[in-house]
């Protein structure tokens, strides 16, 4: 797979961040850290209504690595969050911010992991549109089950 180079990941970083203001997706702001620096963005879900998170605003940091868009970004809530794939540090673990190809652990399909095909608000609209809650995980999925860790309170 071809590196994007960093230039090249600020280009699309900034494209998809102006996109994202012209055309805001519901439940969800974003902009920048630092203006200097577009590999680091501030980011707000608004809770879905009829959901236990309604009402709620969670803020996160998304950091993009420098090969954007060939890897995925990461994401690491700063607001308290309770939820199965968010650690208790803040990071959120689901199958669409894993890098792009097989699960070494065969948990997942390709198809449900990063693709350099994604933008940013890929992760998000799954994040905020499934289920009755932020849905970030599969609850009866086989890795879940195992391990089971300490996750923090609204």
């Amino acid at each position: 797979m071809a590196s994007a180079s960093p230039s090249q990941a600020s280009l699309l970083l900034q494209k998809q961040l102006k996109d994202l203001c012209k055309k805001p997706v519901d439940g969800f702001s974003a902009g920048l850290v630092d203006e200097s620096n577009l590999f680091e963005w501030s980011v707000t879900i608004i809770g879905p209504p009829e959901t236990l998170y309604e009402g709620g605003f969670f803020n996160a940091i998304m950091s993009f690595p420098q090969n954007y868009p060939n890897s995925p970004p990461t994401v690491k809530f700063t607001s308290e969050v309770w939820h199965p794939n968010v650690y208790s540090d803040g990071k959120v673990c689901i199958s669409i911010l894993h890098p792009p190809g097989d699960d070494p652990n065969g948990y997942e399909l390709a198809s449900e992991r990063w693709s350099p095909v994604h933008t940013v608000c890929k992760p998000v609209i799954t994040s905020s549109t499934k289920g009755n809650n932020l849905e970030l995980c599969c609850f009866d999925s086989p890795k879940y089950c195992r391990n089971l860790h300490p996750y923090r309170i609204l």
